[in-house]
């Protein structure tokens, strides 16, 4: 068996060779249109701000604390990164040593290059296994799974006679409201305990009229309505966060007790797995066991932590499964500057810190992976130009909280510039004449102009004294105006949602020369001089 990861071309089924390269991903991973549009009427939906708002501030206050307790934390960090670095250094040999080691334990293992082939062998294996109940249709149970949310596995099974019903509580809620998740931790983030309680009044069969919002309640008529489901249902379908390559072990990590019940009862337990989440032995599991539930839910440690090992004689599920999923991941990892993104493990941090998603949400993103890592996962598995996906790189204000934030130190401000030079060269290169003109006089020509002037004008500090020589005009029709609320062309965007207060009499430079006595020309001046000598001198020296 031959794996083609990390490499500069794939070969479909029929051993063609694609000739465009790598495949983009397929699902539930694009923008459905730019972000800006979207992101607008999101910020339109008060309620939604203040349900982002209060789970966002609260998570992240949970999670400094839980991160404080650890003196060796950076430590930590340094090592998750490390990890994964292998991992993906590595990743072809340890899929393979992950596959021999799963088989050898009575598991079955199953390849599929996107979401197409991953859905089919799902499906495939259902209907092997789950019988045809009364109603003419077959059931599984399902464990919260961002693979499966990707490759729309609920969506495809539906008219295939397969109903997938959620467990987690709030991938419940978003089910049985025919919503989309919105958070990677938390899927039902956007909605508050009222909300929730009125959609269990109308999704749930014979749930108590006299429901109130009390989370102990909402969740006593969650658990009533899958019990049964837990005890009938012979299939269940799962994610992991972490396959170890060297034993073959899969492993699920939670906080409600479902994922446990989904991966001891059914006969017949099908997990997807994303082909980054190996890791190379078990030792490596001490890092994020710690990592990630500090930077997910703000625990010690997680409540429930599932592994297992192929299938035990007399102990859980006896079919074992396991599909794994590339879907775009090896364009992901073809790419120099953004292959550090499959590093993520999905914990949510980025999202908790980030002003953009805390007033956007989820939904704006479009893909299954929202925030500041789906802003650079998703255009890294579809390619940037992939149908809205090239407006994701500029969802962020580039402040570096998320960085700050990630266990396994992603450079996500890094790797958006990187996607946002991308998207402008591809469309520069593709560009005819008449585009490339009309595009000089759009907002994008005029922030390019603009920057280029800015770049030269601040290269040299005589430069910028001369600029500052207009300072006291405008600074003088600044104050009659008070201030700046209107300006044309791409600036405009600025000041539809912001005033510029009126300018300063003086410019720093003039105010530190009166006041300290040093002149910054002279200065720099001097330091030209010191430039030239040091020249002179290497060119003797040489």
């Amino acid at each position: 068996m031959t794996t083609f990861l990390g490499m500069p071309a794939v070969l479909r089924a029929d051993g063609a060779e694609i000739a465009d390269g790598l495949p983009g991903a397929q699902g539930n991973v694009f923008e459905r249109e730019q972000f800006p549009q979207y992101a607008s009427r999101e910020l339109e939906d008060e309620q939604l701000r203040r349900n982002l708002g209060h789970a966002t501030r609260t998570i992240r206050e949970k999670r400094l604390g839980a991160v404080a307790e650890l003196p060796d934390w950076e430590d930590l960090r340094d090592s998750g990164a490390a990890i994964k670095q292998r991992v993906m250094a590595e990743l072809p040999d340890l899929l393979e040593q992950f596959a021999d080691a799963f088989e050898a334990r009575g598991g079955h293992v199953h390849w599929a290059r996107d979401a197409q082939e991953a859905n089919a062998i799902v499906r495939d294996l259902i209907e092997e296994n789950a019988p045809i109940l009364g109603n003419g249709r077959r059931e599984v149970v399902k464990i919260k799974s961002m693979a499966t949310q990707e490759i729309g596995l609920n969506e495809y099974l539906e008219p295939h006679g397969i109903d997938a019903f959620e467990t987690d509580l709030a991938e419940l809620i978003v089910q049985l409201g025919d919503d989309l998740p919105s958070h990677i931790l938390v899927p039902a983030i956007h909605k508050n305990r009222s909300e929730i309680r009125d959609i269990f009044l109308e999704g749930i069969p014979g749930v108590d009229p006299g429901l109130t919002d009390e989370p102990a309640k909402l969740a006593e008529a969650a658990r009533k309505h899958l019990r049964h489901k837990f005890l009938t249902t012979k299939v269940a379908v799962s994610g992991a966060n972490f396959g170890i390559a060297s034993t073959g072990t899969l492993g699920v990590v939670e906080s409600e007790g479902n994922g446990r019940m989904c991966l001891t009862l059914p006969e017949t337990l099908i997990t997807v797995m994303g082909v980054e989440k190996l890791l190379p032995q078990p030792e490596d599991l001490e890092v994020f066991l710690q990592l990630l539930p500090r930077s997910s839910t703000a625990e010690r440690m997680n409540p429930y932590t599932s592994f297992w090992t192929g299938a035990t004689a007399g102990d859980g599920p006896q079919n074992v499964h396991v599909v794994l999923l590339d879907n775009g991941r090896s364009r992901a990892l073809a790419d120099e500057w953004g292959r550090s993104a499959l590093n993520c493990i999905r914990c949510s941090a980025c999202m908790n810190v980030c002003p953009v998603y805390e007033r956007t949400g989820g939904h704006a993103y479009g893909s299954t992976y929202p925030g500041p890592i789906g802003a650079i996962l998703s255009p890294l598995m579809t390619g940037v130009q992939a149908e809205e996906n090239d407006s994701l790189p500029y969802a962020s204000s580039l402040c570096g909280a998320c960085f700050d934030a990630c266990p396994v130190k992603i450079d996500i401000p890094s790797i958006l510039v990187h996607l946002r030079g991308e998207d402008v060269a591809t469309k520069a290169e593709g560009a005819s004449a008449a585009e490339r003109l009309t595009d000089a006089t759009s907002s994008t020509g005029q922030l390019s102009a603009g920057l280029a002037a800015a770049s030269w004008a601040m290269a040299d500090g005589r430069r910028i004294a001369l600029a500052e020589r207009a300072m006291p005009i405008a600074a003088a029709l600044t104050r009659l105006t008070g201030g700046i609320s209107r300006l044309p062309g791409v600036v405009g965007k600025w000041t539809s949602s912001r005033d510029i207060p009126a300018l300063p009499d003086q410019s720093f430079r003039n105010w530190w020369r009166r006041s300290r006595g040093t002149d910054a020309d002279a200065i720099a001046a001097q330091q030209d001089a010191g430039h030239d000598q040091g020249s002179q001198n290497e060119g003797d020296a040489r």
